[in-house]
Protein backbone atom coordinates (compact mmCIF):
# COMPACT_ATOMS: atom_id res chain seq x y z
CA UNK A 1 0.00 0.00 0.00
CA UNK A 2 1.27 3.66 -0.60
CA UNK A 3 0.29 6.34 1.48
CA UNK A 4 0.36 9.93 1.30
CA UNK A 5 -0.65 12.83 2.96
CA UNK A 6 -4.38 14.60 2.61
CA UNK A 7 -3.96 18.04 1.16
CA UNK A 8 -1.81 20.53 2.39
CA UNK A 9 -2.01 17.85 6.23
CA UNK A 10 0.40 16.11 7.77
CA UNK A 11 -2.07 13.49 7.97
CA UNK A 12 -1.08 10.52 6.18
CA UNK A 13 -3.74 7.73 4.29
CA UNK A 14 -3.56 5.36 2.52
CA UNK A 15 -4.25 5.20 -1.53
CA UNK A 16 -7.24 3.16 -0.86
CA UNK A 17 -10.58 4.62 1.22
CA UNK A 18 -12.60 1.90 2.24
CA UNK A 19 -16.05 3.28 2.60
CA UNK A 20 -18.43 1.95 5.16
CA UNK A 21 -21.66 2.43 2.93
CA UNK A 22 -22.17 -0.56 1.82
CA UNK A 23 -22.30 -1.90 5.21
CA UNK A 24 -25.28 -1.50 7.36
CA UNK A 25 -29.06 -2.92 7.30
CA UNK A 26 -31.05 -3.78 4.42
CA UNK A 27 -33.64 -2.60 5.48
CA UNK A 28 -32.20 0.94 4.58
CA UNK A 29 -30.94 -0.13 1.63
CA UNK A 30 -31.71 -3.78 -0.13
CA UNK A 31 -28.00 -3.99 -1.04
CA UNK A 32 -26.54 -3.10 1.98
CA UNK A 33 -24.61 -5.92 3.62
CA UNK A 34 -25.24 -6.87 7.80
CA UNK A 35 -23.50 -6.36 10.36
CA UNK A 36 -22.32 -10.14 10.59
CA UNK A 37 -20.46 -9.43 6.59
CA UNK A 38 -18.56 -6.53 7.72
CA UNK A 39 -15.85 -8.09 9.38
CA UNK A 40 -14.21 -10.22 6.19
CA UNK A 41 -13.62 -6.60 4.30
CA UNK A 42 -12.23 -4.56 7.05
CA UNK A 43 -9.99 -7.09 8.01
CA UNK A 44 -8.64 -7.30 4.89
CA UNK A 45 -8.54 -3.91 4.06
CA UNK A 46 -6.31 -3.62 7.19
CA UNK A 47 -4.17 -6.24 5.96
CA UNK A 48 -3.62 -4.75 2.95
CA UNK A 49 -2.17 -1.35 4.55
CA UNK A 50 -5.52 0.12 4.39
CA UNK A 51 -6.09 2.78 7.14
CA UNK A 52 -8.41 4.92 6.14
CA UNK A 53 -12.24 4.44 6.58
CA UNK A 54 -14.96 6.40 5.44
CA UNK A 55 -18.78 6.90 6.70
CA UNK A 56 -21.39 9.00 7.47
CA UNK A 57 -24.15 9.33 9.79
CA UNK A 58 -26.99 9.12 7.76
CA UNK A 59 -25.78 5.62 6.39
CA UNK A 60 -28.47 3.14 7.57
CA UNK A 61 -29.36 5.54 10.12
CA UNK A 62 -26.31 5.46 11.92
CA UNK A 63 -25.91 1.65 11.90
CA UNK A 64 -22.74 1.68 9.47
CA UNK A 65 -20.94 3.65 12.43
CA UNK A 66 -21.87 1.43 14.65
CA UNK A 67 -20.82 -1.16 12.64
CA UNK A 68 -16.90 0.61 11.81
CA UNK A 69 -16.57 1.40 15.37
CA UNK A 70 -17.42 -2.47 16.45
CA UNK A 71 -15.54 -4.11 13.59
CA UNK A 72 -12.21 -1.70 13.78
CA UNK A 73 -11.86 -2.56 17.69
CA UNK A 74 -11.67 -6.13 16.97
CA UNK A 75 -8.54 -5.77 14.72
CA UNK A 76 -7.01 -2.57 15.03
CA UNK A 77 -5.97 0.49 17.94
CA UNK A 78 -7.18 3.12 17.40
CA UNK A 79 -4.32 5.24 16.20
CA UNK A 80 -3.54 2.70 13.76
CA UNK A 81 -6.73 4.56 11.57
CA UNK A 82 -8.24 7.17 10.02
CA UNK A 83 -11.80 7.59 10.51
CA UNK A 84 -14.03 9.69 8.31
CA UNK A 85 -17.71 10.86 8.84
CA UNK A 86 -20.15 13.07 7.82
CA UNK A 87 -23.11 15.51 9.13
CA UNK A 88 -25.56 17.35 7.11
CA UNK A 89 -28.59 14.55 6.21
CA UNK A 90 -31.63 14.46 8.28
CA UNK A 91 -31.37 11.98 11.07
CA UNK A 92 -34.72 12.15 12.64
CA UNK A 93 -38.10 14.10 11.39
CA UNK A 94 -37.22 17.29 13.59
CA UNK A 95 -36.53 20.89 12.35
CA UNK A 96 -33.35 20.46 13.24
CA UNK A 97 -32.22 17.27 12.73
CA UNK A 98 -30.72 17.89 9.40
CA UNK A 99 -28.67 20.81 8.19
CA UNK A 100 -25.61 22.50 8.99
CA UNK A 101 -26.65 24.62 11.83
CA UNK A 102 -24.27 24.67 14.97
CA UNK A 103 -27.09 22.95 16.96
CA UNK A 104 -27.02 20.14 14.47
CA UNK A 105 -23.64 20.18 13.73
CA UNK A 106 -22.94 19.72 17.51
CA UNK A 107 -25.67 17.00 18.16
CA UNK A 108 -24.75 15.02 15.51
CA UNK A 109 -20.88 14.87 16.35
CA UNK A 110 -21.60 13.61 19.68
CA UNK A 111 -24.35 11.40 18.39
CA UNK A 112 -21.64 9.82 16.01
CA UNK A 113 -19.14 9.80 17.86
CA UNK A 114 -21.01 7.92 21.07
CA UNK A 115 -22.22 5.17 18.11
CA UNK A 116 -18.36 4.94 17.05
CA UNK A 117 -17.79 4.84 20.33
CA UNK A 118 -14.84 6.94 20.15
CA UNK A 119 -13.10 9.83 21.53
CA UNK A 120 -13.15 11.89 18.29
CA UNK A 121 -13.02 11.50 14.79
CA UNK A 122 -10.02 12.31 12.40
CA UNK A 123 -11.66 13.82 9.33
CA UNK A 124 -15.23 15.22 10.16
CA UNK A 125 -16.85 16.53 6.83
CA UNK A 126 -20.16 18.31 5.71
CA UNK A 127 -22.10 15.95 3.76
CA UNK A 128 -23.28 18.47 1.29
CA UNK A 129 -23.53 22.09 1.28
CA UNK A 130 -26.35 23.88 3.13
CA UNK A 131 -27.83 27.08 1.78
CA UNK A 132 -29.97 27.80 4.71
CA UNK A 133 -27.73 28.22 7.11
CA UNK A 134 -25.11 30.88 7.34
CA UNK A 135 -21.68 29.47 6.51
CA UNK A 136 -20.40 31.55 9.41
CA UNK A 137 -22.28 29.61 11.48
CA UNK A 138 -21.38 26.61 10.02
CA UNK A 139 -18.02 27.19 9.91
CA UNK A 140 -17.48 28.60 13.10
CA UNK A 141 -19.02 25.47 14.76
CA UNK A 142 -16.95 22.89 13.08
CA UNK A 143 -13.98 25.14 14.30
CA UNK A 144 -15.14 24.47 17.62
CA UNK A 145 -15.09 20.92 17.49
CA UNK A 146 -11.99 21.23 16.35
CA UNK A 147 -10.32 23.05 19.11
CA UNK A 148 -12.76 20.92 21.71
CA UNK A 149 -10.68 18.27 20.58
CA UNK A 150 -13.65 15.71 19.01
CA UNK A 151 -11.83 16.33 15.40
CA UNK A 152 -8.78 16.31 14.33
CA UNK A 153 -9.12 17.43 10.26
CA UNK A 154 -12.63 19.14 8.86
CA UNK A 155 -13.48 18.17 5.05
CA UNK A 156 -15.90 19.72 2.65
CA UNK A 157 -18.22 17.56 0.13
CA UNK A 158 -20.05 17.94 -3.41
CA UNK A 159 -20.61 21.56 -3.69
CA UNK A 160 -19.79 24.29 -6.38
CA UNK A 161 -15.85 25.83 -6.55
CA UNK A 162 -17.24 29.41 -5.53
CA UNK A 163 -19.01 27.74 -2.10
CA UNK A 164 -15.92 25.89 -1.86
CA UNK A 165 -13.83 28.98 -2.06
CA UNK A 166 -16.38 31.46 -0.35
CA UNK A 167 -15.49 28.68 2.74
CA UNK A 168 -11.85 28.87 2.45
CA UNK A 169 -11.97 32.98 2.62
CA UNK A 170 -14.10 32.79 5.65
CA UNK A 171 -11.97 30.41 7.20
CA UNK A 172 -8.61 32.50 6.43
CA UNK A 173 -10.18 35.71 7.36
CA UNK A 174 -11.44 34.44 11.09
CA UNK A 175 -8.55 32.28 12.02
CA UNK A 176 -10.80 29.28 12.07
CA UNK A 177 -9.58 26.06 11.00
CA UNK A 178 -9.52 24.91 7.24
CA UNK A 179 -10.50 22.37 4.89
CA UNK A 180 -7.93 20.06 4.11
CA UNK A 181 -10.01 17.51 1.84
CA UNK A 182 -13.15 17.31 -0.44
CA UNK A 183 -14.72 14.59 -1.45
CA UNK A 184 -16.40 14.96 -4.95
CA UNK A 185 -18.30 12.73 -7.55
CA UNK A 186 -15.27 12.08 -10.11
CA UNK A 187 -15.00 9.43 -12.18
CA UNK A 188 -14.13 8.63 -15.99
CA UNK A 189 -17.72 9.05 -16.75
CA UNK A 190 -18.17 12.25 -14.71
CA UNK A 191 -15.54 14.69 -15.02
CA UNK A 192 -16.77 17.80 -14.91
CA UNK A 193 -14.93 18.94 -11.63
CA UNK A 194 -11.75 19.42 -13.95
CA UNK A 195 -13.24 22.69 -15.26
CA UNK A 196 -12.49 24.44 -11.67
CA UNK A 197 -12.76 22.17 -8.36
CA UNK A 198 -9.93 19.88 -9.05
CA UNK A 199 -7.34 23.22 -9.87
CA UNK A 200 -9.23 25.02 -6.90
CA UNK A 201 -8.16 22.01 -4.79
CA UNK A 202 -4.69 21.92 -5.78
CA UNK A 203 -4.43 25.39 -5.70
CA UNK A 204 -5.57 25.61 -2.21
CA UNK A 205 -4.46 22.27 -1.35
CA UNK A 206 -7.11 20.16 -1.04
CA UNK A 207 -6.87 16.38 -1.10
CA UNK A 208 -9.53 15.22 -2.95
CA UNK A 209 -10.93 12.04 -2.28
CA UNK A 210 -14.00 11.18 -4.52
CA UNK A 211 -17.14 8.91 -3.87
CA UNK A 212 -18.43 7.11 -6.76
CA UNK A 213 -15.17 6.13 -8.30
CA UNK A 214 -16.60 3.04 -10.47
CA UNK A 215 -19.95 5.31 -11.84
CA UNK A 216 -22.35 2.83 -9.64
CA UNK A 217 -20.86 -0.06 -11.13
CA UNK A 218 -20.54 1.27 -15.08
CA UNK A 219 -16.46 1.26 -14.91
CA UNK A 220 -16.48 -2.59 -13.58
CA UNK A 221 -18.30 -3.78 -15.94
CA UNK A 222 -22.02 -3.20 -16.07
CA UNK A 223 -23.79 -2.92 -19.18
CA UNK A 224 -25.78 0.14 -18.76
CA UNK A 225 -27.07 2.42 -16.27
CA UNK A 226 -30.38 0.26 -16.42
CA UNK A 227 -29.17 -2.70 -15.88
CA UNK A 228 -30.07 -4.52 -13.04
CA UNK A 229 -27.45 -7.20 -12.58
CA UNK A 230 -27.35 -6.83 -9.29
CA UNK A 231 -29.54 -6.10 -6.07
CA UNK A 232 -28.02 -2.86 -6.28
CA UNK A 233 -28.60 -1.99 -9.91
CA UNK A 234 -31.88 -2.78 -10.01
CA UNK A 235 -33.02 -0.60 -6.57
CA UNK A 236 -30.35 2.42 -6.49
CA UNK A 237 -32.31 5.31 -8.52
CA UNK A 238 -29.67 7.56 -7.36
CA UNK A 239 -27.27 5.81 -10.34
CA UNK A 240 -30.69 6.53 -12.67
CA UNK A 241 -29.89 10.72 -11.65
CA UNK A 242 -26.20 10.39 -12.17
CA UNK A 243 -26.03 8.86 -15.08
CA UNK A 244 -27.55 7.90 -18.63
CA UNK A 245 -26.44 5.46 -21.53
CA UNK A 246 -25.76 7.60 -24.12
CA UNK A 247 -22.84 10.04 -22.79
CA UNK A 248 -21.39 7.17 -20.24
CA UNK A 249 -21.44 3.45 -21.81
CA UNK A 250 -19.24 4.69 -24.46
CA UNK A 251 -16.86 5.75 -21.66
CA UNK A 252 -17.32 2.24 -19.84
CA UNK A 253 -16.71 0.00 -23.41
CA UNK A 254 -13.05 1.90 -23.49
CA UNK A 255 -12.44 0.92 -20.27
CA UNK A 256 -13.36 -2.49 -20.75
CA UNK A 257 -11.81 -2.40 -24.32
CA UNK A 258 -7.98 -1.08 -22.16
CA UNK A 259 -8.61 -3.76 -19.67
CA UNK A 260 -9.12 -6.38 -21.94
CA UNK A 261 -5.24 -5.31 -23.42
CA UNK A 262 -3.68 -4.75 -19.89
CA UNK A 263 -5.77 -8.14 -19.38
CA UNK A 264 -6.75 -7.12 -15.70
CA UNK A 265 -10.32 -5.99 -14.80
CA UNK A 266 -11.93 -2.98 -16.14
CA UNK A 267 -12.33 -1.65 -12.19
CA UNK A 268 -8.26 -1.58 -11.91
CA UNK A 269 -7.95 0.69 -15.04
CA UNK A 270 -10.70 3.26 -13.96
CA UNK A 271 -9.39 3.48 -10.14
CA UNK A 272 -5.67 3.66 -11.78
CA UNK A 273 -6.78 6.49 -14.42
CA UNK A 274 -8.19 8.24 -10.69
CA UNK A 275 -4.82 7.75 -8.48
CA UNK A 276 -2.97 9.38 -11.46
CA UNK A 277 -5.00 12.26 -11.61
CA UNK A 278 -3.11 15.12 -9.95
CA UNK A 279 -4.52 16.07 -6.29
CA UNK A 280 -6.59 12.79 -5.91
CA UNK A 281 -5.63 11.16 -2.96
CA UNK A 282 -7.47 8.37 -2.22
CA UNK A 283 -10.92 6.86 -4.06
CA UNK A 284 -13.46 6.04 -2.04
CA UNK A 285 -14.20 2.19 -2.50
CA UNK A 286 -17.25 0.30 -1.84
CA UNK A 287 -16.78 -3.33 -2.22
CA UNK A 288 -19.78 -5.91 -1.73
CA UNK A 289 -17.22 -8.89 -2.54
CA UNK A 290 -13.81 -9.41 -1.46
CA UNK A 291 -12.47 -9.31 -5.19
CA UNK A 292 -13.75 -5.68 -5.15
CA UNK A 293 -11.06 -4.71 -2.55
CA UNK A 294 -8.22 -6.47 -4.34
CA UNK A 295 -9.05 -4.61 -7.79
CA UNK A 296 -8.70 -1.31 -5.44
CA UNK A 297 -5.30 -2.75 -4.44
CA UNK A 298 -3.98 -3.50 -7.65
CA UNK A 299 -4.84 -0.40 -8.66
CA UNK A 300 -2.28 1.42 -6.21
CA UNK A 301 0.73 -0.35 -8.53
CA UNK A 302 -1.07 -0.40 -11.79
CA UNK A 303 0.56 2.34 -14.56
CA UNK A 304 -1.06 3.37 -17.47
CA UNK A 305 0.82 5.03 -19.87
CA UNK A 306 -0.18 8.75 -21.37
CA UNK A 307 -1.38 7.46 -24.51
CA UNK A 308 -3.86 5.09 -22.55
CA UNK A 309 -4.82 7.91 -20.46
CA UNK A 310 -5.51 10.01 -23.45
CA UNK A 311 -7.79 6.78 -24.67
CA UNK A 312 -9.70 6.48 -21.69
CA UNK A 313 -10.67 10.18 -21.83
CA UNK A 314 -11.11 10.83 -25.34
CA UNK A 315 -14.95 9.39 -25.43
CA UNK A 316 -15.98 12.19 -22.90
CA UNK A 317 -18.70 14.42 -23.17
CA UNK A 318 -19.76 17.09 -21.35
CA UNK A 319 -23.03 16.61 -18.22
CA UNK A 320 -24.85 18.65 -16.49
CA UNK A 321 -23.85 19.11 -13.06
CA UNK A 322 -25.09 15.89 -11.28
CA UNK A 323 -23.96 15.06 -7.50
CA UNK A 324 -24.53 18.14 -5.43
CA UNK A 325 -27.76 17.60 -4.18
Amino acid sequence: MQYVTLGRSGLKVSRVCLGMMTYGSPEWRPWVLGEDQAPPFVRRALEAGVNFFDTADMYSNGRSEEILGRTLRQFATRDQVVVATKVFFPMGDGPNDRGLSRKHILQGLDASLQRLQMDYVDLYQIHRFDPETPLEETLEALDSVVRAGKVRYLGASSMYAWQLMKALALQDRNGWHRFVSLQNHYNLCYREEEREMLPLCRDQGLGVIPWSPLARGLLAGRKSVTSTVTARAETDEYSRLLYDDALDVPVAERCMQIAKERRVPPAQVALAWLLHQPGVVAPIVGASKLPHLEDAFAAVELQLSPEERHSLEEPYRPHPVRGHK
